[in-house]
């Protein structure tokens, strides 16, 4: 099992982060990869990388699968040292057998029953250097080159490799997490989980875009973790969702629906965060700020993107005048650069290295009994404190309307991480019953926010009034429509953490 960080590299800060290297003693290697599949792409359908590799003179053959982390993957390598005639190997799979990732390696080729084929190639020339880190030793790996991909219409499609590399050889995780946070604060890099096998993937298939990452269902395992156990769990479980869409923003999509699930994301994570604190010692209070000014920012972008296209749909239907909602903030609306943000980037390296780190004597944190306790006293304070929210709803003021809308969120992701503890089959109908409310009070959101855009419009163009006056009377109206569903929580949304037995 391989731990390990990867970044991508702006390309105006290549020949700085190639000096930085240079200052220990470092070996360069070429390297020409071959990567292989059946013509149905079963490896790649699997989450597998099966690969031939020229490392100078030798050639060695890989096997890869994704491990239970972001910093995790199983891989087994065999030497085939330098090939007669200089050909190229033959892939064999037999070569891996007797190992976990070998034998669910000839799994999948079994059930696919296909012959394999060369699927794309890479041409790349690594820098690598060790580095003594807190008590770890970690290889530092610089990767410069191409991958190059033969598509089905026959088009060569090439895409560029500029990336650095980190690789726990031995010791303490504790120190490659402070040496990846370093390099990328020095340099402004960026975590990325694309390898190069996926890029290869892409550039087969012709994709330029991938769909965005919604959050998994929470899986039963989270049932009699130990505090430490489970606060890491939920915390990967959020990254899941986080990382594969902040990666793909970093490298420049401008999708609304990547933007909208990394949000999903961040609010799911600052709930773990807030909820399941007491869980174990180990969070840094630090990490909240840079999340909460993500979320926001992103915030600020998706309601351009989404509400206000959204509201002015409505709003044509409605007869309205066309309104200049002007585009001068548009321009400035870069999710890329938010998220490629240092103080972003920091918090996530540290969240990934959290869920590596073993717990210690002194953190072990709550056993499972007592996190199972701690769970139900959160579930039911949060449930109480929507259910007597939602019988005043029209007496709040707008901050508190809005407050209401978050514990509602705050309880339902709290109940997500909590369900498989309980009941799961009760835990999903309270979820079903959570349902309509979150949809009523997120138009009302939506609707306060298209409101407070239109206002700011009316001094450039007083047609926006129009649109000022419809908008309050529909907001009027969906703020009766949440208090009515809010109310009915109290008899439809029955708690699932309820105790069942004296001592549970």
């Amino acid at each position: 099992m391989e731990i390990e960080f990867k970044f991508c590299i702006p390309p105006e800060r290549l020949q700085a982060v190639e000096a930085a290297m240079r200052r220990g003693a470092v070996q360069r290697t070429r390297l020409q990869a071959r990567y292989v599949d059946t013509p149905g792409g079963a490896l790649a359908a699997a989450g597998m990388v099966l690969r031939l590799r020229k490392e100078g003179p030798r050639w060695v053959q890989t096997v890869k699968a994704a491990g239970d982390g972001p910093l995790q993957r199983w891989e087994h390598n065999v030497d085939l040292g330098p090939q007669a005639g200089g050909d190229a190997p033959v892939a064999d799979p037999q070569r891996h057998a007797g190992t976990p990732v070998g034998d669910r390696l000839l799994a999948v080729l079994r059930d696919a029953d296909s012959a394999l084929r060369e699927s794309y190639a890479t041409d790349i020339e690594r820098l690598t250097r060790e580095v003594r880190s807190g008590g770890a030793t970690v290889e530092l790996a610089l990767d410069t080159g191409r991958i190059r991909a033969h598509g089905a219409d026959g088009a060569l499609r090439e895409a560029r490799v500029c990336e650095l590399e980190l690789e726990l050889l031995r010791g303490d995780v504790r120190g490659l997490v402070a040496l990846a946070r370093a390099w990328s604060q020095r340099h402004g890099l960026w975590f990325s989980t694309v390898s190069k096998a996926e890029r290869g993937e892409r550039l087969l298939h012709d994709v330029a875009a991938v769909p965005a990452v919604k959050a998994a269902p929470v899986p039963a395992s989270f049932a009699g973790l130990d505090g430490h156990a489970l606060q890491q769990a939920a915390i990967a479980h959020c990254l899941a969702q986080i990382l594969p869409n902040a990666s793909e923003l970093a490298a420049g999509s401008r999708d609304d629906e990547q933007v909208h699930q990394l949000r999903v994301g961040l609010r799911r994570l600052r709930t773990a965060l807030r909820e399941l604190d007491a869980l174990a010692p180990g969070l840094d209070p630090a990490w909240e700020a840079p999340l909460v000014e993500q979320f926001r920012t992103l915030g600020a972008q998706r309601d351009r993107a989404l509400v206000l296209a959204q509201t002015q749909a409505a709003l044509a239907a409605a007869g309205a005048p066309p309104i200049d909602m002007g585009d001068e903030d548009q321009a400035a609306d870069d999710p890329g650069a938010a998220v490629r943000a240092p103080a972003f980037q920091a918090v996530l390296v540290d969240l990934i290295g959290h869920g590596a780190m073993p717990p210690g004597a002194a953190d072990a944190g709550l056993d499972a009994a007592d996190a199972r306790r701690h769970l139900r006293a959160r579930l039911r304070r949060l449930h109480r404190q929507v259910l007597g929210d939602g019988e005043r709803f029209d007496t709040l003021d707008a901050e508190a309307q809005h407050r209401v809308r978050k514990r509602l969120k705050r309880l339902r992701y709290l109940a997500e991480f909590a369900a498989p503890l309980f009941r799961p089959k009760a835990a999903a109908r309270h979820l079903e019953r959570l349902r309509p409310a979150q949809d009523v009070l997120g138009r009302f959101n939506d609707e306060a926010v298209a409101l407070g855009l239109y206002r700011a419009r009316v001094g450039q163009d007083p047609r926006a009034w129009f649109a000022v006056g419809w908008l309050q009377a529909r907001h009027a109206a969906a703020g009766v429509d949440a208090q009515r569903v809010l109310r009915r929580l109290r008899k439809k949304a029955v708690p699932f953490w309820k105790r069942r037995k004296a001592g549970d």
